[in-house]
């Protein structure tokens, strides 16, 4: 068995240790999900935490780790006689992101429970993790019903499996812990609200604790057995406080004075609905039952804001998640007064998570070169020569209307365009391939009632063979891959118009991270084209990309079509199921290089070849308009719609077009 690397042996991220410690002295704290940047030691961070979780004593032979004190009186495996029981230690389950339905909560036989009637029950992994830690890696990626499964389960205590009118139910309480790094794609903020603290860890840029992990870890990889022998101590004295802290909890008092803070601080933080108050009152608990007293103090209720509010205060999916420190020590001092001399929490430090994270940094494609003279937003020329021009700020985005792939598809459950898919409506059956997931009952009975008689059957019960059972197959929804195709170049400098630019592809971003598509962004200007942001889950990342877009120079259409086509051509061997969208952001002018007129057009006609469908935001103003972009979208294959009809009350009919034009 691998040694874990000892949890006192992580250096800093005391937020992060802290969130950990609380939620093992009061689970009912609901879990904590750990956002950061890779290589922070969120994994190992939580991978040590199992090693202090006290030993649980479970009934023998008991696949749901039921406790003998006080069994589960519905375990499948019940009832249970007193008697026999067994110690062991907390097991930490590993939910892989790739993880089935079944394999989380647990599989029905249908044949048996069809002709025998019997719950023949197979565990998943929310029964391994009953008492016991349930870590998700990348939990941001795990799809949606999966997670909806999960939280639902940590939420009620108890997970139920329903098939065809077949039930099994059993208990389900553990810690959840979840990682994540939001370059990759966020969370829905209903899902976000479900974890009950968050914190942000990032790597230290002390030069000096930077060594210390470099040493610590360097050792523990030559020899960890004796790396961990010499934490035992430390590790030994936090294992007893966690058994001290959770036998005091009962005693901890939730006064008044600390209930209005903590309900005022949440009215103040403008965060929906009730779940942060109570998640508050139960951190804020727990921390004085760490701290080893019996009430809740000012510095308390402090501490259990910085860690239960900021992934709840996000208005948009832009938002950043954080709190204005200043605004809750204002709050907490008004409605209760300052507690600063009281003692500290606990040993691991004030902490102070939730702070806000750091800005990625905007790559800056293209080259410096001149831009000809152009009408602008008010009809007169650009400057000609002007080069790069500092970016400007995005327009307020707006709702839009959706953008589909025609036909049906096979990809990612989303909210885009057509699929099938494991969840929506059923619209047929089919032989199973594989593990049976969905039953259709009617198809099944159908397929089996010919052969009742061959079978000898003569009791009421219906004799099914695996060869009659029948898969239920289903249309819903799948997220697309939106790549957007923006034009950087010196024609769309008047900073009317590239607000306006960066506006509506803002909108279409918001559209994208609603209906859980990828996104990709390439940008043209100069003599080059760029990636700006390879296909990602990561939309905020691609909205702080946009946001500091520089322009200037000319305008190499060409180049940014071919960039494109590449990007797609490459992203199809990684993820072949999922269905492109491209949306090319542009006035359709071409300048720069041999014929450039001529080159994008070929360029161009590259989608058309390979189907992709596309979308034309012509960003043409000003007296004199040409209409290229419409020229271009047909030449794509595509249509084209200009700012103004992208709004969601301006485009009805767009859909369609895509759709007939990609036929």
């Amino acid at each position: 068995m691998t040694t874990p690397f000892p949890f006192t042996a992580v250096v800093g991220q005391d937020d992060l240790r802290l969130a950990l410690l609380l939620n093992a002295v009061s689970p009912a704290v609901g879990g904590v999900l750990v956002r950061g940047e890779k290589g922070t030691a969120k994994s190992t961070a939580v991978r040590a935490l199992s090693a202090l979780m006290p030993t649980l004593d479970v009934v023998s032979g008991c696949r749901f780790s039921c406790d003998p004190g006080s069994p589960d009186p519905g375990c499948p495996d019940g009832p249970h006689e007193p008697g026999a029981f067994e110690t062991r230690a907390a097991r930490m389950v590993e939910l892989p992101v790739g993880a089935s339905e079944d394999r989380l909560v647990g599989a029905l036989d249908i044949e048996r429970a069809l002709s025998e009637g019997v719950k023949a029950f197979e565990p998943g992994l929310l029964a391994d993790a009953h008492r016991g830690i349930l870590y998700v890696d990348e939990v941001n990626l795990l799809h949606d019903h999966l997670v909806d499964l999960l939280l639902d389960a940590a939420a009620m205590g108890a997970s139920y499996v329903e098939r065809e009118g077949v039930s099994v139910r059993h208990a389900a309480r553990f810690l959840l812990v979840g990682t994540m790094n939001p370059e990759e794609g966020e969370l829905r903020p209903q899902l976000l609200d479900r974890f009950g603290l968050t914190v942000e860890v990032a790597a230290s840029r002390e030069p000096d604790q930077r060594v210390e992990v470099v040493k610590r870890r360097l050792a523990y990889d030559d020899d960890p057995a004796a790396f961990a022998a010499r934490w035992a101590e430390e590790e030994a004295a936090v294992r007893a406080r966690i058994v001290a802290a959770r036998e005091l909890l009962p005693s901890v008092r939730l006064g008044d004075g600390a209930l209005r803070q903590i309900a005022a601080t949440c009215a103040a933080f403008e965060v929906d609905g009730m779940r942060a108050d109570i998640v508050m009152a139960r951190t804020a608990t727990a921390l004085a039952a760490w701290a080893g007293r019996t009430d809740v103090l000012a510095e308390d209720v402090r501490q259990a804001a910085l860690l239960a509010l900021p992934h709840r205060r996000r208005r948009n999916p832009f938002d950043a998640p954080g709190l204005d420190e200043d605004k809750l020590d204002e709050t907490l001092e008004e409605f209760g007064g300052s507690d600063d001399d009281d003692p500290d929490p606990g040993p691991d430090g004030p902490g102070g998570g939730g702070g806000q994270p750091e800005p990625d940094d905007a790559p800056q494609g293209g080259d410096d070169t001149a831009a000809r003279p152009e009408a602008g937003e008010d009809g007169q020329p650009q400057p000609s020569g002007a080069g790069e021009q500092s970016a400007v700020r995005a327009s307020e985005p707006f709702r839009t209307k959706v953008l589909s792939v025609p036909g049906i598809g096979e990809g990612a459950a989303g909210r885009r365009s057509r699929a099938r898919t494991e969840h929506g409506r059923t619209t047929g059956a089919r032989r199973p391939r594989g593990a049976l997931t969905k039953l259709h009952l009617a198809a099944t009975v159908q397929a089996a009632a010919p052969h009742q008689r061959a079978r000898g059957r003569s009791g009421p019960g219906l004799v099914v063979r695996r060869d009659d059972l029948r898969q239920a197959t289903r249309e819903g929804r799948e997220g697309n891959l939106v790549l957007f195709v923006v034009d950087a170049s010196g024609s769309m400098a008047a900073r009317q118009r590239m607000s306006a630019v960066k506006g509506a592809v803002l909108s279409l971003l918001l559209d994208a991270y609603q209906r859980r598509d990828k996104v990709g962004l390439v940008t043209f200007r100069g003599t080059d084209a760029d990636v700006a942001l390879p296909p990602t889950s990561s939309v905020d990342t691609a909205a702080a990309r946009l946001e500091t877009l520089p322009t200037g120079g000319r305008t190499p259409l060409a180049a940014g079509l071919l960039r494109a086509h590449d990007v797609l051509r490459v992203e199809r061997l990684r993820d072949p199921a999922r269905r492109p969208l491209v949306v090319l952001v542009t006035d359709g002018r071409a300048t720069g290089g041999p014929e450039p007129v001529a080159l994008a057009g070929r360029a161009a006609r590259l989608f058309a070849a390979d189907g992709v469908a596309s979308v034309v935001v012509d960003c043409e103003s000003g007296p004199v308009r040409l209409g290229l972009a419409g020229q271009l979208a047909g030449e794509l294959g595509g249509t084209a719609v200009t700012l103004d009809e992208l709004r969601a009350d301006s485009i009805a009919g767009l859909v369609k077009d895509v759709q007939r034009r990609a036929a």
